[in-house]
């Protein structure tokens, strides 16, 4: 179906003071033709079909700009913990068993639950990328993929030439949906040597760069006996960034830390609710903000959250910096646009995020008729802070309907849900 008329409430992310109480959007193609009040679709324009929702808001589908999917295998299998003890003890062993199969459904389940809860685009560090791409493309949903590499384990090299394939293969698949970044894993797990050379190869293809930075105080430790100063600044000196980089994380930085992301147009993927859980810290966002660095919201993998859900992660976001600096910190539209225009920018996607003529026809809608949306003072704070998954109704990937009254319509979610459950205990059971 190329051309669909979408009826509702519409707030378009294109400024705070643009909406439409009873507005429509005109898609042709798998993009957005017009976007206003009723009434103003262009002249001649005949839908295929209107979808009318009086009661929703239609937005911007949700970006996640820091995912591990298939780590939804593991949710609930290891909490409780700090990052260290939780990688080396339970993580990585579990992640050791994980065979290629078993990677293609814990992608799935995670994209089944992002698309429920009105996520449409990703940005994912894993191994066996090629299966998260074929179950992306399966599922219809966006995705930037990165193969993770630690320098320091054996593999690394190998690691690196399967994100190279990764790029040959994928990259601009399924009518473009699908991109490709390099994903080294973080300054404490490759050296110098390694990230220089992941360096020169993503230039060489003109990639992107996907890498964990500054998360925890144990990594500014290591790196400080390492080499004398922070992973923000070590990174800056060994000539990684000065491309397209997204620091995930970005927790614990300097006011030099900040210049130098602001002056290299680093963007930052932060993850308030995974750092909470393992006592992190809390990243100074309206600081990296007010120097103009690019924020996107990201839920990190569901095995230090529990959840892939960017209502909550919004929620979390803007109490966080509230509490950390004051009432007026992160306000609710600007947590919105953290997740959509925002994350766009992160992403380096030019034409997501908003409502807009020329833009992808990524949206989704949310059922407004519900007694937790009265009054209706602010669309915006309800938004951010009374909306969760649930209340997603529609979900739309280039004009082409994901999900509808709640049913998933690319993905068979009761086969992904027991496929997951068989292989995440299978994979326990081995590990006693």
């Amino acid at each position: 179906m190329s051309r669909l008329l979408i009826r509702g409430m519409v707030l378009p992310m294109t400024g705070p003071e643009d909406f439409y109480a009873d507005g429509e959007i005109a898609i042709d193609g798998g993009r957005i033709l017009s976007v206003g009040p009723r009434g103003s679709i262009p002249e001649g324009f005949v839908p295929e079909r209107v979808l009318d929702y009086p009661n929703d808001v239609v937005m911007p589908g949700l970006i996640n700009t820091h995912t591990h999917a298939a780590m939804t295998l593991l949710r609930s299998y290891a909490d409780d913990l700090p990052l260290m003890p939780w990688l080396e003890d339970k993580v990585w062993p579990f992640e050791a068993k994980l065979t290629d199969e078993d990677i293609y459904w814990g992608t799935a389940l995670a994209l089944a639950e992002m698309i429920r809860s009105g996520t449409t685009t990703m940005l994912d560090m894993y191994a066996s990328m090629d299966q998260v791409a074929e179950a992306v493309l399966s599922a219809g949903t966006r995705a930037v993929l990165s193969r993770g590499m630690i320098g320091y384990a054996p593999n690394g090299k190998q690691a690196l030439q399967e994100n190279i394939e990764l790029w040959k293969t994928y990259h601009q698949a399924g009518d473009g949906r699908v991109r490709v970044m390099f994903g080294p894993h973080a300054p404490y797990t490759c050296p110098a040597e390694f990230l220089q050379e992941v360096k020169l190869e993503a230039d060489k293809l003109g990639a992107g760069i996907h890498i964990h930075v500054a998360e925890t105080l144990d990594e500014i430790k290591i790196i400080q006996e390492r080499y004398g100063c922070t992973p923000v600044q070590w990174l800056n000196d060994i000539g990684l960034f000065g491309g397209h980089v997204v620091a995930a994380h970005a927790v614990h930085l300097t006011e030099e830390d900040r210049e130098i992301l602001a002056k290299q147009h680093v963007c930052v993927a932060h993850n308030p609710e995974s750092n909470m859980k393992l006592n992190s810290g809390t990243a100074p966002i309206p600081e990296l903000i007010a120097r103009g660095v690019a924020v996107g919201l990201g839920t990190d993998g569901a095995s230090s959250n529990n959840n892939l859900d960017l209502f909550g992660e919004m929620r979390t976001a803007a109490f966080q910096q509230k509490l950390r600096v004051n009432s007026s910190a992160l306000p609710a539209y600007e947590v919105l646009k953290l997740a959509t225009v925002g994350g766009a920018q992160v992403l380096g996607w030019e034409d997501l995020g908003m409502l807009a003529p020329g833009f992808k026809a990524d949206l989704i809608t949310i059922n407004f008729d519900q007694p937790h949306f009265y009054p209706r003072f602010s669309i915006p704070a309800h938004l951010v802070y009374a909306a969760h998954a649930g209340d997603v109704r529609t979900v739309m990937v280039d004009g082409k309907l994901l999900m509808e009254e709640r049913r998933l319509l690319t993905l068979d979610e009761k086969k992904v849900c027991a496929e997951a459950e068989m292989r995440a205990k299978r994979i326990s059971s081995e590990l006693g």
